[in-house]
């Protein structure tokens, strides 16, 4: 989602013309691993009101208008169906930090792609519900591992006049995932036969078909070839990003940033988990709880009750085609990702995500005090709740949906980026089962659930304002600066400084290499002057 002003130094392709299509296309191609997350996203929500799948594994019940063929999943089967995923995902995002250290980011990638499809194909050939979960299980843990190292892949290789905008194309591609998905399953639905739900399914080996081969031709990041010691690996990775000759001066002082940044935490020592959360000069445990934050207020916009729970819920509101309104409300999605790709660097990532939550949280109170006043009958009521809904989903869709993974993929230093970002991205998948888990019994009318219906949208107002809370206290003005500048951002400014520190950052095109000179220079004149005050004693 961002763009912002054509600073000089620190980071990738800095001073490469912003003709550069080679590089920003390979580092943009990664994002098609969005699609992989969005698709899987947006086909359950579907799939379980097909009535071949009802059928298959739902249980039988007296037909009625809610269930008119004779079968229903009960809420526990469908909390656990639908949330299984996300548990998936969980683990998958933790493990995407060993992945991240020992494969690299690129073969990480890959790797993912195998892991996920194995878990699409006990979907498709799903005899019994337990297989079918499974199935579930593994594909949400390939989309775990994707979720960490495709934004961190994206945010080391990205120029960084454009990084937000790179990055906030994964978010693209996720919402191009659940619109396919919806336009897939409104077209499979009707089918009598098991191919209604094994058709959307099987068409995800094609997602990672395409990102498996493609990532071959992609290069490793450079932060991570110099991390691992391979430098001459790195100035070649580096030069094909910028279509820089290996030995130009540009690559080579990219190149020292990158080593001057990573000696500076190496100096602290080997990283671990618990070095994540330690409080240091460089404000490790800030950077690292606002990754965790960020990624766990974004699920808590209530977006996913939309995608995960959309057919039912408009279906109850008396819609009579709820997967047609499922089909439109992925539209709005997908268009509205695009101005934010453009205004995350026009504007900047903290007045994005305020102005985003404000939206949010009054759309979503309107639509629960809506919904509470008028009757299913009222069809112009109805209109404005879809209307409300799909003005929430356009605030999300250009703010919070691609900036929570532009933050988590810029902020974390070099030696802690893969543990951090993995704790970051496991937030939000915590919370995305947390929330797919709970949200039947909130919803649904059944013995022993809440009955909230509309209600939820209370909950999900509510959580928006504590969205603004947050972005205004904890989330810096990273626009333009590279991942290197970053760390000196955050040495040196508070959240609410940020962007002014920010400013004098690109005015004066400041080096992490130079700083870091500076530094050993004048620790080597106080060691001399320590001497010769020792000898003179």
């Amino acid at each position: 989602m961002p763009v912002g002003p054509t600073a000089s130094g620190g980071g990738i392709g800095a001073a490469a013309p912003k003709s550069n299509i080679a590089g920003i296309a390979m580092v943009a191609f990664a994002a098609f691993g969005g699609i992989l997350f969005g698709y899987d996203t947006g086909t359950i929500s579907g799939i379980i009101q097909m009535d071949d799948w009802l059928r298959k594994f739902g249980d039988v019940t007296p037909v009625t208008q809610k269930t008119p063929i004779g079968y229903k999943l009960p809420t526990s089967r469908e909390s656990l169906i639908v949330s299984i995923l996300s548990a998936g995902t969980f683990f998958g995002a933790l493990a995407g930090a060993p992945a991240a250290d020992i494969l690299g980011r690129r073969m990480g990638i890959i790797a993912s792609c195998v892991v996920f499809s194995l878990g699409v194909a006990l979907q498709t050939g799903a005899d019994n519900l337990a297989t079918f979960v499974v199935g579930r299980f593994f594909a949400g843990f390939g989309v775990g591992l994707v979720s960490t190292l495709i934004p961190m892949y994206q945010s080391e290789c990205s120029p960084k006049w454009i990084r937000g905008a790179v990055v906030s194309g994964y978010q693209w591609a996720i919402t191009i995932g659940i619109l396919l998905a919806n336009v897939i399953n409104n077209a499979t639905k009707d089918r009598q036969n098991h191919s209604a739900w094994q058709i959307p399914i099987s068409i995800q080996f094609i997602w990672a078909f395409i990102l498996f081969v493609g990532m071959f031709w992609l290069p490793e990041t450079p932060r991570w070839l110099i991390k691992k010691g391979r430098e001459a690996d790195a100035a070649r990775s580096l030069s094909r990003l910028t279509s820089l000759p290996e030995d130009d001066p540009e690559v080579k002082v990219e190149l020292e940033d990158i080593r001057a940044a990573l000696r500076l935490e190496q100096e602290l020592g080997e990283s671990s988990y618990l070095d994540c959360f330690r409080f240091t000069h460089n404000k490790i445990a800030l950077r690292t709880l606002s990754g965790i934050f960020i990624q766990a207020w974004q699920q808590l916009t209530g977006i996913n009750f939309i995608f995960y729970y959309g057919t039912n819920f408009f279906q109850a509101s008396g819609v009579q085609n709820p997967f047609l309104i499922s089909v439109a409300t992925a539209i709005v999605n997908v268009f509205m990702t695009i101005p934010g790709m453009w205004g995350v660097e026009k504007f900047g990532r903290r007045p994005l995500l305020l102005y985003g939550a404000a939206v949010m949280c009054v759309c979503e109170y309107l639509v629960a005090i809506i919904g509470v006043t008028i009757s299913l009958q009222n069809l112009p009521g109805q209109r404005a709740l879809i209307a409300l809904v799909c003005i929430y989903i356009a605030a999300f869709a250009s703010t919070w949906g691609p900036i929570a993974w532009i933050i988590t993929g810029e902020i974390f230093p070099l030696n802690v980026r893969a543990k951090a970002m993995s704790l970051s991205v496991a937030s939000n998948w915590l919370w995305n089962w947390a929330i797919a888990f709970a949200t039947p019994y909130l919803v649904n009318a059944d013995p022993g659930d809440a009955n909230l219906g509309v209600k939820v949208f209370f909950i999900w107002g509510s959580t928006c304002a504590g969205c603004v809370l947050f972005t205004y206290f904890c989330i810096p003005e990273t626009k333009g600066l590279s991942l290197e500048q970053i760390d000196l951002l955050y040495q040196n400014s508070t959240p609410l400084t940020s962007t002014r520190y920010r400013r004098e950052l690109i005015a004066n095109d400041v080096h992490v290499a130079d700083v870091h000179a500076k530094g050993e220079e004048t620790a080597g004149v106080e060691a001399q002057d320590e001497k010769a005050s020792q000898e003179h004693v």
